[in-house]
């Protein structure tokens, strides 16, 4: 209960949140939605027309898509933690800028930090960048890395295949792998735990930070 009252604290404070520009223009933030013990938590890059109307994150069409795909790997949407990297709609659905990104970076690192998934998906180059700055989505997506204590996993975002039919094969993929990626990572835990009781799961990340498989 503690986990929950932590992130419903953090919710009402991206909902009164006015520290960047995005603030002036949203109806809703959308700070995130899922369960605070869940063990996958995706991330995408910021909330669109729908999101801004009902304060939920991925309901238009690319929740809809992600909700077939989350079917499809066998993960209920009501036990994975979904959020943005920022919390209020860029108007247009432009990209979120580098002072907006920063402006929701402690909210966000918050909440991983409250939930302490398993796995996080990021969906879209810009969530990808917060673990993996420099490099090229085309060439990482649906590949794992671990990184701080969980697996990273870059996918494309679901809104990319409505807009490059070709994305559709290629994310429908990528989420198949996660079941098995779920599984190592768990592995990957309690193993850490066995051998490192006391190092809080992050005695392995210099040697396996970037180690994709």
């Amino acid at each position: 209960m503690e986990a929950d009252q932590a992130l419903n604290e953090i919710s009402v404070e991206i909902i009164s949140c006015y520290k960047c520009i995005l603030s002036k223009s949203r109806k809703n933030a959308v700070p995130g939605d899922g369960p605070a013990d869940a063990e996958v938590m995706f991330i995408g890059e910021g909330p669109g027309f729908h999101e801004n109307e009902q304060g939920l994150p991925f309901v238009g069409q690319a929740g809809k898509f992600l909700d077939e795909l989350l079917e499809s790997a066998g993960l209920n949407r009501n036990k994975v933690f979904i959020t943005n990297v920022v919390k209020c709609r860029p108007p247009g659905n432009r990209d979120p800028q580098e002072a907006e990104l920063k402006a929701c970076e402690t909210y966000l690192d918050q909440q991983i930090a409250i939930i302490d998934p398993l796995v996080i998906v990021t969906l879209g180059r810009f969530s990808m960048a917060k673990y993996f700055k420099n490099a090229r989505i085309s060439r990482i997506h649906g590949q794992a890395a671990w990184v701080q204590g969980r697996y990273i996993i870059p996918m494309y975002h679901p809104a990319a295949a409505l807009h490059q039919r070709s994305l559709r094969p290629v994310i429908e993929k990528d989420f198949a792998k996660l079941p098995k990626m779920l599984e190592k990572a768990r592995k990957m835990k309690s193993k850490i735990n066995t051998e490192y009781p006391n190092e809080e799961g992050n005695a392995v990340d210099d040697a396996t930070q970037l180690s994709f498989f």
